[in-house]
């Protein structure tokens, strides 16, 4: 039994690894069938996250954000691969922010979905300000979040836009105190895309 335990506590990285990759497949067959049922979808939403600590202002931004909403229901569900953030200081603190903060490696994705909690007109061209309800999941860490947002129906197309912070010890994010006054313990995160009908 306690070989058991071992051996199953030493493949945990790769396990976590293969559920990751799962949630890829996931949500890459949901933009298929996006595309058979009339919903918005974008591969293309614009990510921008900005740490600013005492000593240091930290951006990256990422324009591969994945995302489809589905009108008949009013949800939505969004994703976007961590290493695709390009920007920082410098590419060694790119490589720290994967490799010792995000753990790209074991947590590939970071991943909002839920549901908008305001009715929307999509057949009609107007601009709403709703609240989207959903889990939030980074580095492996779900927290239930309402996040404001500003939707445009124009075109029949639905542009996002969206401001709100994430704390970093809500998703078990740990700074180091050598660098605690270079790293913000809250991230500001800012989300614009636009969505076609597929």
């Amino acid at each position: 039994m306690r070989y058991a335990k071992i051996l199953i506590f030493g493949q945990l990285p790769e396990f976590m690894n293969f559920v990751s990759r799962l949630v890829g497949v996931l949500i890459f067959v949901l933009f298929q069938i996006a595309q058979a049922q009339d919903k918005f979808s974008t591969a293309k939403g614009e990510l921008s996250i900005a740490s600013n600590a005492a000593l240091e202002l930290i951006r990256a931004k990422s324009t591969e954000a994945q995302g489809l909403v589905d009108p008949a229901n009013n949800q939505f569900a969004f994703s976007v691969v961590i290493q695709s953030f390009r920007g920082f200081n410098s590419d060694l603190q790119r490589q720290h922010f994967n490799d010792n903060y995000m753990e790209s490696s074991v947590y590939p994705r970071a991943t909002f979905a839920g549901k908008i909690i305001e009715q929307i007109n999509y057949d009609k061209d107007s601009t709403y300000t709703v609240r989207a309800k959903g889990d939030l999941e980074i580095h492996g860490q779900k927290q239930s979040r309402i996040i404001r947002s500003k939707v445009t129906i124009k075109n029949k197309t639905l542009a996002i836009e969206s401001d709100f912070t994430v704390p970093l010890a809500d998703h078990n994010i740990s700074i180091p105190k050598i660098v605690n006054q270079k790293i913000a313990s809250e991230i500001e995160v800012s989300f614009r895309a636009t969505l076609l009908i597929r």
